[in-house]
Order: C-alpha cells, then structure tokens, then sequence
C-alpha cells in the first residue's frame, strides 16, 4: 500500500486517515468522524510538510521536527485530536476556550460544533498563522488570542468547555475555576513515558470528577508550572 505521505488525493487520504487511524482509536462519534471529513486538514499544515497532513505523527509548524517538538510548536497526530473533541463532547450552545491554537486547525473542529470557540496561542508566528488559515476556512465564530493559557481568561468566562491541545504535568487550578457547572476540561496529563488523557466535570454539589480515558505521549504546552520533585 502507498503511504499516505506520497499520496496526492488528498480526499481518499483523509478517508484513509478516518478509517485506519481515527475509527481503530475509538473515535466513533458521527459527528466527530463527519466533523473530519468535511475539515480540510491539509489547508492547516505548512506547505513544506502538506504532504505529511493524514500521516499518524506531529506535524511541525515552525522550524525542524525536533525544534517544534521540544518547543510544542506542532500539530498534535489526528487521532490524538479527533479523540479529544470527542471527549470534550462540544454543543451548539456552548462557550469554548482551547489552549495552544498551533495551526488553528483543533479550533475550527471545535467551532463547527460550539457557539463560540476562543482559543489562545503564545507564540506570535502561530497567532498569525492560525488566524489566517481559520479566515480562509470561514469561521466566524472563533477567535484567535495572543496570551499565556497557564492563567486561562478568567475575565471570559465560565466555559463550557477548556481545553489543552498539548500535555501539562498536572491542570492548574486557575484553569478547574473558569470552568462553568457541568463543564468539561480535556487534558493530556503525565511525564513521560506513558501520559493521561483526563476528563474534569464540574459538578454542581460534588465540586470536580475525573476521569482518565486513554494513555498517549503529547509534547508540552509551555509556561504550565511542573509539580516539585521529591529529593532525598
């Protein structure tokens, strides 16, 4: 079978993507498996690396692939994204805060299925880049943000939704306040080598539950503090 990276049909890879990668990885949401059929991903990726837009892997988006993976500068790999939207279960009255816009292409999944969508980037090129590529995609009702996520907005909201695309060693607390009754916080949470996707609702009486759904490694979002480590 060709690889996909040497695939020029971009619609047969992206079924091929939907079928081989995100169906076998218990994403099963119609809506989420339409959601990437109809979101074109390869307008999100950089032009060098377009050909790599369907592959199971981080894509980078600025600099070399060890650079942007040290530097959480990438694309998460589809079916890592495809299974958090399906955790975060966004609906079409709900208010969304992602951290890490990268490409802006989690952002425009996200705003196909919520009211709003604001998503906030660190680092000035993505600002620009996920900004561009969700204006040619027509959205209108997601927002790019240049602003530090670790603090979140607090002045935006509560949120439906919050969520991490990209790993953190534990959730701020900051992050757990802005979240609004029976909203849902997706994270990918852990060291190395064996990291956590986790669920937090918030409950009206019972405060906060958790729920740790699948095991995956993603690189780190920056400026999220790191627990202290125990020494001797």
């Amino acid at each position: 079978m060709q690889p996909l990276a040497m695939t020029t049909d971009y619609e047969q890879a992206r079924h091929n993507m939907i079928e081989q990668q995100i169906r076998t990885w218990e994403v099963l949401d119609p809506q989420v498996l339409e959601l990437l059929a109809q979101v074109r991903r390869e307008d999100f990726v950089p032009p060098a690396h377009r050909a790599l837009s369907f592959v199971d892997m981080e894509i980078p988006l600025v600099g070399s692939v060890e650079e942007a993976m040290v530097s959480g500068r990438c694309m998460l790999a589809p079916r890592v994204e495809a299974r958090m939207v399906q955790d975060a279960d966004p609906r079409p009255f709900e208010k969304v805060l992602e951290v890490g816009a990268g490409s802006g292409y989690v952002a425009a999944l996200l705003a196909h299925r919520a009211q709003r969508v604001i998503t906030l980037e660190i680092d000035p090129d993505l600002v620009e880049m996920a900004r561009d590529n969700l204006q040619r995609a027509g959205l209108s009702n997601v927002e790019v943000r240049q602003a530090d996520g670790s603090r979140g907005l607090p002045g935006d909201g509560p949120f439906d939704v919050i969520m991490l695309s990209g790993s953190v060693a534990e959730v701020p607390q900051v992050l757990l306040d802005q979240l609004a009754e029976g909203g849902r916080l997706v994270a990918i949470v852990g060291e190395e080598p064996m990291m956590r996707a986790t669920v937090i609702t918030r409950r009206r009486e019972a405060g906060f539950s958790t729920a740790q759904r699948w095991d995956t490694v993603a690189p780190r979002l920056r400026h999220f503090a790191a627990p202290p480590r125990f020494r001797f």
